[in-house]
């Protein structure tokens, strides 16, 4: 098999693998109340089942870091995947109270592993194209979060068990992606070669891409949580239209990561990351001051395109900061997403609480703004993946990324 057909299939590969994670997360995240009521769990208690999922993702992420050491990311990747998509069908499957805990928490920690691995061949597949090619992974994940979300509604709308919602999605994904796996790749080196050590100083160089990654997940997390009720609450809309924002919200995700990665390689990922910073945080401020529903989901489409550039590129630019150590470098970053997931709702809820909620939000657009501080960290020199440095670049990756657009 030639380097070009094996880059081609493992790119392939991993986008089906984001997007069956955006297929499965979106088929818990949307059925939690569901899920509280098939187990009976109280409104004190759902927090702490919440909680534990990113907490426990957490964990798994920096023992993935461990891992990695001893076997490629791939090899942990096609193990997490069935493993998260077994966990999903147990959610649905239990009875008891405690069941439903067991398998959330199976969920936890091989999500951990999962976000870690496909992360880690994301960045080893862009640094062997020489191009970028993250957004368009995340991309994918948009694509399967949406169509998820799709087959969640449907099983709402047809009275269906929780079981049987999910019995026909992990049918079809578990075996395609078990499948897809044997072409996992990290690049020329197949993903298997054993990285340099951490360097010096690596975590003080580090900690800007964190707090970027954690603020963009306070703001992810925001729109997830709250926009309905934001939309509902506070500005007056019917129930049935406070439901838009949040898909209005993914679907401009998913448009922004399509063509997002054209834009990092004609202005660079710094000019990117730039401008979804400040499209965010306008997005946050059309949001906090909307007379009205409509101009209220006007601010949700903003949010939609500014944020989704952020995430990917954040892992991207770990990678070209630390070309010798990038797994440790994903797997530490890749922490800050759980962080930021536990930190945005409580915090917005809060302080829409003691305060109001047109005040709360004006938190994570100062939060989304701490990225502009930051944004040359998205700017390695000499790793741009721009078109100057692929017109500069003479190695066989450079087709081979060109070679590659139809996957």
């Amino acid at each position: 098999m030639t380097v070009d057909v094996r880059l081609r299939r493992g790119r392939g590969a991993l986008g089906f693998s984001f997007f069956v994670q955006g297929v499965t997360f979106a088929l818990l995240v949307t059925r939690i109340p569901a899920i509280q009521d098939r187990y009976g769990i109280s409104d004190g208690l759902l927090p702490v089942f919440l909680a534990a999922v990113p907490v426990l993702a957490g964990v798994s992420s920096v023992a993935t870091e461990h891992l990695v050491k001893r076997v490629a990311p791939g090899v942990v990747l096609r193990w997490a995947q069935p493993v998260v998509l077994l966990a999903l069908l147990g959610v649905g499957a239990g009875s008891g109270m405690w069941q439903v805990a067991a398998a959330l928490g199976v969920f936890g920690l091989a999500v951990g592993a999962l976000d870690a691995s496909m992360n880690m061949l994301g960045v080893s597949l862009q640094r062997a194209y020489r191009r970028s090619i993250m957004l368009g992974f995340h991309a994918s994940y948009s694509l399967g979060g949406i169509l998820g979300a799709s087959a969640a509604w449907a099983g709402a709308h047809w009275h269906l068990s929780l079981f049987s919602g999910y019995l026909p999605a992990v049918a079809v994904l578990l075996p395609l992606a078990f499948a897809g796996s044997r072409f996992y790749t990290g690049g020329a080196d197949g993903g298997g070669k054993a990285e340099q050590g951490w360097p010096a100083g690596g975590g003080k160089l580090l900690l800007p891409l964190c707090l970027v990654m954690a603020c963009a997940y306070i703001g992810d997390s925001t729109v997830a949580n709250w926009s309905a009720k934001y939309l509902q609450d506070v500005l007056g809309s019917s129930e049935q239209l406070a439901t838009v924002p949040y898909n209005v919200y993914m679907v401009t995700t998913l448009a922004g990561r399509a063509v997002g990665d054209l834009g990092v390689r004609r202005f660079g990922a710094v000019a990117v990351v730039r401008a979804g910073t400040v499209v965010a945080a306008a997005g946050f401020g059309v949001v906090a001051v909307a007379p009205g529903a409509w101009v209220g989901m006007l601010g949700f489409t903003l949010l939609g395109i500014g944020l989704c550039v952020i995430v990917p590129q954040t892992f991207a630019a770990a990678g070209r900061l630390f070309p010798g150590a990038s797994d440790t470098a994903v797997a530490r970053l890749n922490i800050f997403n759980y962080v930021g997931f536990l930190i945005g709702s409580p915090l917005v809820g809060g302080i829409g609480d003691a305060w109001n909620y047109r005040g709360a939000m004006a938190v994570p657009m100062v939060l989304v703004l701490v990225t502009l501080f930051h944004a040359r960290s998205f700017g390695a020199d000499g790793a741009r993946y721009g078109v100057g440095h692929e017109r500069r670049a003479g190695d066989r990756a450079v087709d081979v990324g060109r070679g590659g657009n139809g996957v």
